[in-house]
């Protein structure tokens, strides 16, 4: 019996094959570096997400004023810049004090509305053997100091909660006034042959994500307004914080009213039973106008995200990159959603499947 030794490759299949593995090995290495970064700079990476969804929400929003009224483009992104700096302007000169005041009184309201929950519960069994999970009040009040230092993106503390803020605005304004000069910067670094459909791709996420941001804005507005006269009607303390609240975390689905409805409840309940229910029933009704409602018209414009989704996304994001992280899961997971449409499903699955947010 005899064999045959393979020939060699000849010198240009050689070098081929060479190029071949350099070629694997380069991608792979690249692939391993951008999870490093991501994972390392995971603070700067989110900071940034933050800035184009306000440049997004700035571009969107400038852009229907202009159709609107036919100013220029420019123009609208002007009047809107300076509006918003009126309102937080004179927001914070009219405002700041009050909210302030409650805030600070918010801080030690809620540990000794947990006190008292606590103790008039003590009676009960089984009540008591829930309760007694709670953290103490000194406990609590210790969070509650120790949440100003880690609310910010990159920076520690309140000068950088105040510095994350400031970045948001300055570069999404410079996103929103030309946004053509970045994406063509970046359409550079891809092939010419890939560039149109990566521009395809880049113009459905901003599509998606601006309709998204617009209908979360006006949704935002609703509850907070809503909750902050609905407290203040039953003649609940705090009402303008709570309701200030509970705008700001409805940003976050399903998990966002959760908690804006655990302080106002605990406040309630600490006056009497009664005011606690008529609290409850007041966030249900809320959030029942609001899901059956409002997100429907939201996600008939936008993307419409499996709840077990967005809610996994929320858990992940937030187990990996922290408060951040849940605030910012649900618009990751849109552009998730059309990167998967579109480049697997489409291009290579060869599916004709609409990207979320063109149905």
């Amino acid at each position: 019996m005899t064999t045959t030794t393979p020939k060699p490759p000849s010198p240009p299949n050689q070098r081929s094959y060479l190029h071949r593995v350099v070629l694997a090995y380069g991608v792979g290495m690249l692939f391993f570096l951008t999870l490093a970064a991501l994972w390392y700079g995971a603070e700067v990476f989110l900071l940034l997400f933050a800035c184009a969804l306000f440049a997004i929400l700035l571009y969107e929003l400038s852009r229907r004023m202009a159709a609107r009224l036919a100013v220029r483009r420019g123009i609208a992104l002007t009047v809107i810049a300076a509006a918003l700096a009126a309102l937080i302007g004179g927001g914070s000169w009219a405002l700041a004090p009050q909210i302030a005041e409650q805030a600070t009184e918010l801080g030690s309201v809620v540990p000794e509305s947990i006190e008292r929950l606590r103790a008039a519960v003590a009676r009960n069994a089984f009540l008591h053997s829930i309760l007694s999970d709670l953290p103490s009040a000194d406990a609590i009040r210790k969070q509650l100091t120790a949440l100003a230092p880690n609310a910010g993106l990159v920076f520690s503390g309140v000068l950088g909660a105040l510095g994350n803020v400031v970045i948001i605005l300055c570069v999404g304004l410079y996103f929103a006034a030309q946004p053509a000069v970045y994406i063509s910067g970046f359409l550079k670094l891809i092939p010419q042959q890939r560039r149109p459909r990566v521009r395809e791709v880049l113009d459905t996420i901003g599509d998606t994500l601006a309709r998204w941001l617009v209908g979360k804005l006006v949704s935002m507005i609703v509850v907070g307004v809503a909750t902050a006269i609905g407290l203040w009607l039953l003649g609940v303390p705090l009402a303008m914080v709570l309701g200030l609240i509970a705008g700001l975390l409805d940003f976050i689905p399903y998990i966002g009213p959760l908690m804006a409805g655990v302080p106002a409840v605990l406040i309630a309940f600490s006056d009497s039973p009664q005011l606690g229910l008529y609290t409850i029933l007041l966030f249900l009704g809320i959030q029942t106008v609001e899901g059956y409602l409002l997100s429907p018209l939201i996600e008939s414009r936008s993307v419409a995200l499996p709840p077990a989704l967005t809610i996994a996304t929320q858990v992940l994001c937030g187990a990996l990159f922290g408060l951040a992280g849940v605030a910012l899961a649900t618009p990751l997971a849109a552009v998730l959603a059309v990167l998967v449409t579109m480049l697997y499903v489409q291009d290579v699955l060869h599916d004709s499947a609409t990207p979320p947010g063109d149905a």
